[in-house]
């Protein structure tokens, strides 16, 4: 395979075939420098060598309805962890300056829950115009489903992106999650979308699914022109019902990667989480597909410190982006 002919092909707007998806995905790994190569033509056209770093803030803690099979929060976890209700204002402001300090472009606060309630709402909003008054920093959320309304009173207060992930394709949804369906996450999108904010939305890798699946899940995210792609490899949490689930190789989330940068060449496209234990040392490498990080940890689980972050992309010969304050 030309890996080179599919950047080319992805360079102008094209729509990889699937044999093509199915030979990025199956290369052998003595061409894995190639296939990166060719990913990095497709992500140094549109972000050139900079990296973006976000940080994640676990706002509510577990007391999850939900029984989405990969998280330690659901209701049917197992998983030893922290639940609390969503944190009180300083805490999360606190959050916000730590992010800055990172070197954070955006700072996201994740709730978990079915959705948000009102009163969480009102809270958040009051949180996240205190933290645009004193940090200058981007803000996320990821909040669950979520109506317009609801939507519309975050973006007021200052919020410029929602997060809401699909995890997978319309076909393998319903071996992850029976509490809520595909289309729900999508609805949750689609409101973000009309209500003029930007969209955060990706999936997980190694949960079970084909490689069919995979590229049926980066055609999907390419049609709902989300934003930014937080592409997640499972980490597989004792407690929760994918704890034996660890089938993942380094080679093959790189190739992963590379088939995400080809389908949505123009959107921001972030190594999420489990990239520190099935990429391991290859770890720089995702960064000739991606353009952005997570660090400072996960949800319920540790990550690269952003001093380690920060010595892999200057190594790299790569440059953390800052936010100029213009929105980007």
């Amino acid at each position: 395979m030309d890996y080179e002919t599919l950047a080319e092909k992805s360079l102008r707007g094209l729509i990889l075939e699937r044999e093509e998806m199915r030979a990025v995905l199956g290369a052998p790994e003595t061409q894995l420098p190639e296939l990166l190569s060719a990913a990095f033509r497709v992500r140094h056209h549109y972000f050139g060598r900079k990296v973006q770093i976000h940080v994640l803030q676990n706002a509510k803690s577990g007391l999850c309805p939900e029984d989405c099979h990969y998280c330690s929060q659901s209701s049917i976890s197992k998983a030893p962890i922290d639940k609390y209700p969503l944190m009180p204002r300083e805490r999360l402001l606190e959050g916000a300056v730590k992010a800055k300090v990172a070197g954070a472009v955006r700072y996201c606060m994740v709730n978990s829950g079915r959705g948000p309630t009102e009163r969480e709402i009102e809270e958040l909003a009051e949180v996240v115009q205190e933290i645009k008054s004193n940090v200058p920093i981007q803000l996320c959320c990821s909040l669950g489903l979520m109506s317009e309304a609801k939507i519309r009173v975050l973006k007021e207060a200052g919020v410029e992106r929602i997060n809401h992930n699909i995890n997978t394709s319309r076909r393998h949804h319903p071996n992850i999650c029976t509490t809520h369906t595909y289309e729900d996450r999508v609805e949750t999108l689609k409101n973000v979308k009309s209500v003029g904010l930007t969209s955060c939305c990706g999936g997980i890798i190694g949960m079970g699914e084909s490689q069919e699946d995979i590229m049926d899940m980066a055609l999907s995210l390419r049609e709902l022109d989300v934003d930014s792609i937080p592409i997640n490899f499972l980490h597989p949490i004792p407690g929760t019902p994918f704890q034996g689930m660890n089938h993942l190789t380094p080679q093959k989330c790189l190739k992963t990667l590379c088939l995400f940068r080809f389908i949505n060449p123009t959107k921001e496209l972030r190594v999420g989480g489990g990239r520190e234990i099935h990429l391991r040392s290859l770890q720089p490498m995702s960064l000739y597909p991606a353009n952005s990080i997570f660090a400072n940890g996960y949800l319920t689980t540790p990550g690269q410190r952003a001093t380690e972050a920060h010595r892999m992309i200057e190594d790299l010969g790569f440059e953390i982006e800052e936010w100029q304050g213009n929105g980007h």
